[in-house]
């Protein structure tokens, strides 16, 4: 399970941001961008998040994730099309194998919510 290490990463990366702030805000909510050619579960995500922020400067704030689909390009057929994850990754049209992903790999923190103290 990944998750987990990302999460922690995640973490990781938000206290350094949080530390570096003058008068440390209270974060409600943490908002990620997940594709879906990430091979990240969001459900499991969501689980290591709120079990990691118990007892820590996160505790109580929100994960929102955005699901972002796969979306390729093929350059035979000139068409965007969303190839289904784990079965056929060529167009559907031409059978062209998958050469330009246009979206599903993005994996970042989009903004944080935060309340003042």
């Amino acid at each position: 399970m990944h998750e987990t290490d990302m999460t922690k990463a995640l973490i990781v990366t938000i206290q350094d941001w949080w530390d570096a702030q003058p008068e440390r805000p209270t974060i409600e909510k943490v908002h990620l961008v997940v594709g879906a050619f990430t091979c990240v579960e969001p459900a499991s995500l969501q689980f290591a998040f709120d079990v990691q922020t118990q007892g820590t400067f996160l505790d109580g704030s929100q994960l929102v994730i955005k699901d972002i689909p796969l979306v390729a390009h093929c350059h035979t057929c000139r068409r965007d099309y969303r190839p289904e994850y784990g079965s056929q990754y060529a167009c559907p049209t031409c059978n062209s194998p998958m050469e330009d992903i246009r979206s599903g790999r993005e994996l970042k923190i989009d903004r944080l919510e935060c309340v003042a103290v």
